[in-house]
């Protein structure tokens, strides 16, 4: 009767270790895909966002969603537009709280925080200029506006009492956002977020781009930066550029051809 008990228990567990041999078999593919894809996620660099003068972080919001389904992790930093070097700041402690690598990009004011706060910072592996300003060691923006015609918006801004900057509601479709919904425009008009005239007039003692890889949009029917400075700075930079039929909100417009260049850069680390 002990003999039999006994064998019974030694066919039981004979069997308790083919199955945990089967399935262990049949689940290894799985958890080895399911561990280099997390490891392939894992490895991609995180995008940190800067937006431009009259708006924040939420401008992102048609690009933020197709970065992040392709495994990315993204940041929108906001910055007051108080100050480049508030500015600079702001966006250098958002750059610290990220996980290895970064690739950082501005659009329009944005590129003159980007210059900034990239440099010196082995962390950013790639910048993305939005038809952005890249300024030089010294450059003010408006030293760079002044190179060639003025752009259209120009006759849109407006200071108010404490000297920060806006564009005059009546106008911000027509000079900001001419290829967006006249719906949408409105919501940016009324939500926009004034700079610091001082802003324009400041400048940067080291820039990033001489030493970081960099990626231009240039926005062909640009009216608050002229298409031909846009081009002038890509080709300073030594960036790879692409063009885009777009007004200067081409993350709105445009964001799956934006998404696409962020997206080029990330791949080239």
């Amino acid at each position: 009767m002990l003999i039999s008990t006994w064998k019974k228990v030694k066919r039981f567990l004979l069997l308790l270790l083919t199955f945990s041999v089967l399935v262990s078999v049949l689940i290894r593919p799985e958890v080895a895909i399911s561990k280099e894809l997390s490891q392939r996620i894992n490895s991609k660099p995180a995008i940190v966002l800067v937006h431009g003068a009259f708006a924040d972080g939420t401008s992102w919001q048609h690009v933020i969603p197709l970065l992040e389904q392709d495994g990315y992790k993204v940041t929108a930093v906001q910055i007051p537009l108080t100050s480049l070097a508030d500015d600079v700041a702001t966006t250098k402690r958002v750059i610290d709280n990220q996980n290895g690598s970064v690739v950082l990009v501005g659009h329009s004011y944005g590129g003159n925080v980007i210059t900034g706060a990239a440099a010196g910072n082995s962390q950013v592996k790639a910048l993305v200029y939005v038809n952005a300003f890249a300024p030089d060691v010294g450059e003010k923006t408006s030293d760079l506006n002044k190179k060639y015609a003025a752009a259209p918006i120009s006759k849109a801004i407006v200071p108010d009492a404490a000297n920060f900057l806006y564009i005059d509601r009546g106008k911000f479709h027509e000079f900001f956002a001419q290829d967006v919904s006249k719906a949408e425009a409105r919501v940016m008009a009324a939500t926009q977020k004034p700079i610091a005239s001082a802003a324009f007039e400041q400048s940067l003692n080291e820039i990033a781009w001489k030493k970081i890889p960099s990626w231009f949009i240039v926005t062909q029917s640009d009216r608050a930066i002229n298409p031909e400075l846009q081009r002038f700075m890509a080709k300073r930079i030594g960036a790879k550029t692409t063009e885009v039929n777009s007004s200067h909100v081409p993350f709105i417009s445009h964001p799956k051809e934006v998404a696409k260049v962020i997206e080029a850069a990330s791949t080239a680390l």
